[in-house]
This record gives structure tokens, C-alpha cells and sequence, in this order.
């Protein structure tokens, strides 16, 4: 579903992503760990077409994301730093505006739909500015898989969350994670990594240094990418 080759990026004279190449596979769900400022967010905005590598190719299917970005874009349900809410519209208004941009059949129904997969349903006409940091970051998921996308990114999607909002925010990820979906998460938390997902990819020196199931590498074996 997701073939990256040779992937290369800098800016200037420094170089973020040296020579990286992986696959996810359909229905996959993979997480991509690395320290803060490891090249996780880089890597990640280039997959979902927001950027351009410096060299190397990456591929959605068996489209160039270089020549077919706009196309693309329809097949990418995107989670990132920024919500991408308007804060003085409802939670419902919000996702109808989406719901337009793609053309949603029956929006009604499909916006319920995933207001009560992410547990927003009884909050969907509450302006967003109400909503609480974990709540934006649920409807986020829920604008990132209202027109149903085969892919989904997440760009550390807990990022400013307390305990009890991650916790709340991994709930929901299980559930958007299914067999039908394939799901390519970034953290820098190493325990949320390996709490979710079926396989693991560390990002170090701009380099994959660890790319395997989850259930084959341990805490230990990753954790001294962080602390060595």
C-alpha cells in the first residue's frame, strides 16, 4: 500500500532522511518510533504529499506521490500537529465542511457514523473551542476518516495530551485501526509505540535502524536508541 525507495531529504547542507526504505503493507498497522527531531514528522509530511523528497521515490499503490499528489490526497486520511478544526464551529460543522470537500454521500449518516466511533456523539453541537485537547484530537480522527480512507497517517497524535487523554486517544486508534484501514502512526513515546500496531520501525540517524514485528523486539532493544 505504502512503498517508500531510497528516500532522501535535506534542507540546505543538512540531510534529515539518508537512503530510507520500507513498506506497509495493506491493513498494516506500523508505528514509526524515533527521539524528537529524529526526521518522524519529515518523513511523514512527504508520505501524505504535503512535501517533496530531495531524492528517492514514494509510492501510494502504484502511484508516484511526486506526479499524482492531488489524486492521492483522496486515498489519506492525515492526523498532525495541527487539528485542522475551526474552533467556533460544532463539532458536526466541521465535519460537514469536510464532508463537502469529499463529496460524501448521505453525510448525516456517515458524520454519526464516526462521531460515535470516536465518542463524540451527544458533543457533535458544542462549538470545537468547548472541546477539550483530547476531545479536538478525537475529532480530529474522526475529519481524518470521515470520507473513509484506505490509509491513515498520525503524526504523533498524543502530543500535549495528559495520561488520562492518551490513554482515552489509544482507545480510539484500536478501534480506527482495523483490518480494512492501513494505519502508519509516528511517536516519540516509547510505550505508546509499542502498545499499538503490529510492527515496529525506529528512526535513528536519519536512518531505519529497526524495522520488525512488534511482538520480536522488546523495550529494551529499543530504548537504547533514545537514552545511548
Amino acid at each position: 500500500m505504502i512503498k517508500v525507495r531510497n528516500l532522501v531529504k535535506a534542507f540546505g547542507s543538512r540531510v534529515v532522511l539518508r537512503n530510507i526504505s520500507f513498506d506497509v503493507a495493506p491493513g498494516d498497522f506500523v508505528t514509526l518510533l524515533g527521539v524528537n527531531g529524529a526526521g518522524k514528522t519529515t518523513l511523514m509530511s512527504m508520505v501524505s504529499t504535503l512535501s517533496k523528497p530531495t531524492g528517492g521515490k514514494i509510492f501510494i499503490g502504484d502511484m508516484d506521490t511526486d506526479t499524482h499528489a492531488a489524486f492521492i490526497r483522496r486515498y489519506i486520511g492525515l492526523v498532525s500537529h495541527k487539528t485542522l478544526l475551526y474552533d467556533d464551529l460544532s463539532g458536526e460543522q466541521n465535519l460537514r465542511f469536510y464532508a463537502r470537500m469529499y463529496d460524501i454521500e448521505n453525510p448525516a449518516a456517515r458524520i454519526e457514523t464516526v462521531l460515535r466511533q470516536v465518542g463524540l456523539w451527544g458533543r457533535q453541537n458544542d462549538p470545537v473551542r468547548t472541546y477539550s485537547r483530547g476531545m479536538q484530537q478525537r475529532l480530529a480522527i474522526a475529519r481524518a476518516i470521515l470520507h473513509n480512507p484506505p490509509i491513515l497517517l498520525l503524526d504523533e497524535p498524543d502530543t500535549g495530551l495528559d495520561q488520562g487523554a492518551t490513554s482515552m486517544l489509544g482507545d480510539v486508534l484500536a478501534a480506527v485501526g482495523t483490518a480494512q484501514r492501513t494505519v502508519l502512526m509516528t511517536t516519540h513515546n516509547l510505550e505508546r509505540g509499542l502498545s499499538l500496531g503490529s510492527r515496529i520501525l525506529m528512526l535513528a540517524n536519519g536512518k531505519i535502524a529497526v524495522d520488525a514485528p512488534k511482538e520480536d523486539v522488546s523495550f529494551e532493544e529499543l530504548s537504547q536508541y533514545y537514552y545511548n
